[in-house]
């Protein structure tokens, strides 16, 4: 038993925070070990062309380079990066470093090494590309083309493979043949950049005499890196190390190892040397991966009476010039998440790949489930409007109620807890307050919404299953040092989602110390347990906390049977007690039913000496290390309203109120998943009125001018975020992910509350983002007059 310290569900302030704020940090670019030299990348400035020449003679004969490395070079040092996430049918192909083909503008294609950054780039652009220009298809409609030339090998058509989900074909044509209205769309969900704060860097040291490759790292996914890095570069696992210290966001941009990072190394190991390169936010904004791009015809079958029959969808998945490693997965997802938190009687989703020449597509905060998310409530929505039944009242009826969970959708997922009817009902309620009169040149509208959110992912079995070459199980090893510290160290890392805190929260909660005592230690990958998927799909908490969960017990019970041995009782009779009054002189110890006492430290010490230990063949030092492999994954939930005015003169849709209700098991930090879910927010009000990343067949100069990200004059005022508690029965500590809900609903409930606003447009609300130019066609096809008229 332990009392008077209970550290999880304490709004404490995140710690890195502080050190931050002073400019301590050590993010990439304020390494400097010296000696190191500068990259720049050589990039196609064409979106499709064969490549015929690549002179460097300029570049090596000036006295600032020290090494250029072309396809022809590339092809003798490196192999191409596996590919891990497929579709069935996906041709066999890597990523290669040597190209002969480009397939987007701004592929690289080389790299230049010099003395200082200016110079790196100097010369750069003295390398002559020899190009023969290809037809270029920016687009899914280009690409799919009778026509069409092909992009990929073995992807004739440029399709990249396909995979259908859920209900046979048969019970879908049912469902759709007894509806009472059936409501279809096609809906497109354009890219977006992730626009991280840091952009992507690395910083790579090779020691010949040892062998050893060092990479600093702007990176989420150090073990993966790793791995591609030994299997790009021939190098033993135990010759490379990855290090990402701080980590300035990153949304699932910096999840993989990308061909320009792989050179940089691989000019490392060619140099015997370091070398830096750190990406520019034009690089970021137009070589980067990037996220969601899709197009889907959907549709919902509806009885008489408001119940959902079937959910049905076409999805055709933008992949770019090639998958990543991590492919059509977000597509997949959306496939999988199409049902939501909903009863229906079919549902079925089918995904098909496609090559485009432009910049490949990747994992993006919320992935998959946003583009779910907007699908099916707009379908939702029209639904409700054809039937004449309120949109709310709709969802209502139709939710999966508690005492039904768990429950298996029609697609394989086995929601495990909750209480979806009551975040919806908690946030219907939030928003209802009386509007204020509005000019005739206004219209107002709110709007509710639902989703459910993947956390956890993924149990290893569930990833065998469906072939995706990663591992779902999450590792800590936690020590109470000899001056009776504590270190926790786990694969995940910290990308400015203040993991270090909770995870500290965790343990000093389930070990009973405060948790100043505890410190915790990410982002290296010859320190933290392997990691294949670390801190990304809202899993760092959820697996890494189970994880530490298990190991504090088991690091508690052995502390208090050791204080028991030297107290003389019954390990079950002895109390740990702490006091935390003021931190500095917090005390620990067990005390004995006859006041006998014994403080922590006392006990620390005695262990380190191999004193009191039950047997000859028990371990002696205090530690534990856990892999966890989740039995199964487990959902957060939430449900979103909002409520918009529509100024029909413009057609600017502005936010005036923002109402989040969560359920995302046992909170750690309370003030933490407060940012989570509020940062989330922000960047899909960003997608659902601003974001789209241009389509283009050269690099185009870009700035955050050019690619409008959401401002704080963006953010309503009145933004509400609740919680409710339904701990995960599936994880130890109850716990579920929360990263990416923030993000999923907000398209969604934005375009519903303009639909609601202006209901002549409801039905062509199905292109993201709504700027005041697409309303704005939108209004005047309608025949709504700029001024409104009576309301």
């Amino acid at each position: 038993m332990t009392t008077g310290h209970h550290p999880i569900g304490e709004p404490l302030p995140p710690r890195h925070h502080e050190r931050l704020v002073r400019g301590d940090g050590r993010f990439l670019a304020d390494l400097h070990p010296g000696q190191e030299r500068h990259a720049a990348i050589v990039r196609s400035p064409l979106a499709h062309a064969e490549i015929t020449g690549f002179d460097a003679s300029a570049a090596r004969d000036d006295p600032r380079c020290a090494l250029v490395l072309g396809p022809d070079d590339l092809h003798t040092r490196t192999t191409a990066i596996p590919t891990v996430w497929r579709l069935p049918g996906q041709p066999p192909e890597g990523i290669p470093l040597a190209l002969h083909t480009a397939r987007y503008a701004g592929q690289p294609l080389g790299i230049v090494v010099a003395d200082t950054p200016a110079a790196a780039e100097d010369l750069a652009q003295t390398v002559r590309l020899d190009l023969t220009p290809l037809p270029p298809l920016t687009t899914i409609t280009d690409a799919l083309a009778e026509h069409a030339p092909q992009i990929a090998p073995g992807a004739p058509g440029n399709k990249a493979g396909r995979i259908r989900f859920g209900s046979p074909q048969e019970d879908i044509d049912s469902a759709f043949a007894r509806a009472a209205a059936v409501i279809e769309r096609t809906f497109t969900l354009p890219r977006v950049a992730h626009c991280p704060l840091e952009p992507r860097g690395v910083l790579a040291a090779y020691d010949a005499g040892t062998g050893m490759l060092t990479v600093h790292a702007s990176s989420q996914s150090p073990h993966a890196m790793r791995q591609d890095l030994c299997t790009v570069l021939g190098l033993r696992a135990d010759r490379v190390r990855v290090i990402a210290r701080d980590v300035g966001g990153s949304f699932g941009s910096k999840v993989l190892l990308y061909p320009d990072e792989a050179m940089v190394c691989a000019a490392a190991v060619a140099l015997a040397g370091t070398v830096r390169w750190v990406e520019s936010r034009q690089e970021n904004l137009t070589c980067a991966y990037q996220g969601r791009g899709q197009r889907t015809t959907a549709r919902i079958a509806v009885s008489e009476e408001g119940r959902f029959l079937a959910f049905d969808a076409d999805i055709l998945a933008d992949l770019g010039a090639y998958a990543t490693q991590a492919g059509s997965g977000p597509a997949q997802v959306s496939a999988l998440t199409l049902q939501g938190p909903y009863h229906a009687d079919a549902a079925a989703a089918t995904v098909t790949g496609v090559y485009t020449t432009r910049v490949p597509t990747g994992a993006y905060r919320g992935y998959g489930m946003q583009e779910a998310a907007f699908v099916r409530e707009r379908l939702i929505d029209e639904a409700a409007r054809e039937l004449g039944i309120p949109p709310g009242h709709l969802r209502a009826a139709n939710l999966i109620g508690p005492r039904e969970l768990p429950h298996t959708t029609h697609t394989g997922l086995t929601y495990d807890s909750g209480d979806y009817p009551a975040a919806l009902r908690r946030a219907r309620e939030l928003a209802r307050r009386p509007p204020p009169p509005d000019p005739p040149w206004i219209r107002r509208g709110t709007a509710v919404a639902a989703a459910v959110e993947i956390t956890g992912f993924a149990p290893s079995a569930l990833l065998e299953a469906y072939g995706i070459a990663w591992s779902g199980w999450e590792g800590v090893r936690l020590r109470i040092n000899h001056d009776a510290t504590i270190t926790v160290y786990s694969g995940v890392t910290a990308v400015g989602q203040g993991i270090e805190t909770s995870l500290a929260q965790i343990a000093a909660d389930k070990l009973g110390v405060p948790v100043d005592w505890v410190r915790v230690e990410l982002g290296d990958t010859d320190t933290a347990p392997h990691s294949d998927l670390s801190a990304q799909a809202s899993r760092a908490l959820v697996l890494a906390g189970g994880a530490l969960v298990i190991a504090a017990r088991r690091l508690s019970d052995r502390m208090r049977t050791l204080a028991a041995r030297f107290l003389g009782a019954d390990a079950t009779d002895v109390e740990q007690h702490t006091t935390t009054a003021a931190p500095s002189s917090a005390t620990a110890g067990f005390r004995a039913p006859h006041d006998a006492w014994i403080t922590w430290r006392d006990v620390v010490h005695r262990a380190y000496r191999g004193w009191g230990a039950p047997s000859p063949t028990d371990l002696i030092r205090l530690e534990e290390s856990v892999d966890f492999d989740p039995p199964q994954l487990t959902f957060a939930y939430g449900a979103h309203a909002a409520e918009v005015l529509v100024d029909l003169g413009t057609g600017r849709v502005t936010v005036t109120g923002y109402w989040a209700v969560h359920d995302s098991g046992v909170l750690v930090n309370p003030l933490i998943a407060h940012g989570q879910i509020t940062g989330g927010i922000a960047q899909g009000l960003g997608q659902a009125l601003t974001e789209e990343a241009a389509t283009s067949t050269t690099p185009q100069p870009s700035t955050l001018r050019d690619y409008t990200i959401p401002a704080a004059q963006d953010i309503p005022e009145h933004l509400v975020v609740e919680h409710l508690c339904t701990p995960s029965p599936v994880i130890p500590g109850g716990f579920k992910g929360l990263g990416e809900g923030g993000a999923i609903l907000p398209p969604a409930v934005i375009a519903g509350a303009v639909a609601a606003a202006v209901p002549e447009i409801a039905h062509t609300l199905t292109t993201l983002p709504l700027t005041p130019t697409r309303i704005h066609a939108a209004l005047r096809a309608a025949g709504i007059p700029a001024e409104g008229g009576l309301r």
